[in-house]
């Protein structure tokens, strides 16, 4: 999700809702404690340097039990953000605080943002010195056909 959608749909909202992949909400009480760019330089495992930069939201619960983050203000800080740090409309990655930082995608459902499990995976499948092997092609046994006279494997064809 870019932030300009988040920007979009946070001006159709009354609350806040942030869902986890399991189904849970994160508590009403939370806060964006950072809204920021983050840039991330690399070299795939093929030796292609790569560049990607995302939005990063980071959330945060306290003992602040009465506290409750509206649409609007969340939509100021991000304003503010885009303003002071140049951010532009990148993809949003959401850091949550659970047995460890869990870093989500992120979609909307009509009503409450989902955070969303990401996965990790070779960016350089195509290229021969991944070191990543090819996936071999499945083939059922039963599809076999075995009973051709020039096949190696029957009784009395030499093969053993």
């Amino acid at each position: 999700m870019k932030l300009s959608k988040v920007k979009d749909s946070l001006k159709t909202l009354k609350t806040i809702g942030f869902k986890l992949p399991d189904g849970r909400f994160v508590p009403p009480y939370f806060h964006v404690t950072e809204v920021g760019v983050v840039t991330k330089d690399f070299i795939d495992c093929g030796g292609t340097v790569r560049s990607e930069r995302k939005v990063n939201f980071q959330l945060w619960e306290s003992t602040d039990y009465d506290h409750r983050l509206h649409p609007e203000k969340l939509l100021a800080i991000i304003e503010l953000s885009e303003k002071v740090l140049n951010i532009g409309d990148y993809e949003i990655e959401v850091e949550y605080q659970g047995p460890t930082i869990g870093k989500y995608g992120m979609e909307f459902d009509g009503e409450s943002f989902l955070l969303t499990s990401k996965l990790t995976a070779c960016l350089a499948e195509d290229a021969s010195s991944c070191g990543s092997p090819q996936e071999k092609a499945k083939v059922k046994l039963s599809d076999l056909n075995t009973k051709t006279e020039d096949s190696c494997c029957t009784p009395g064809g030499g093969c053993c």
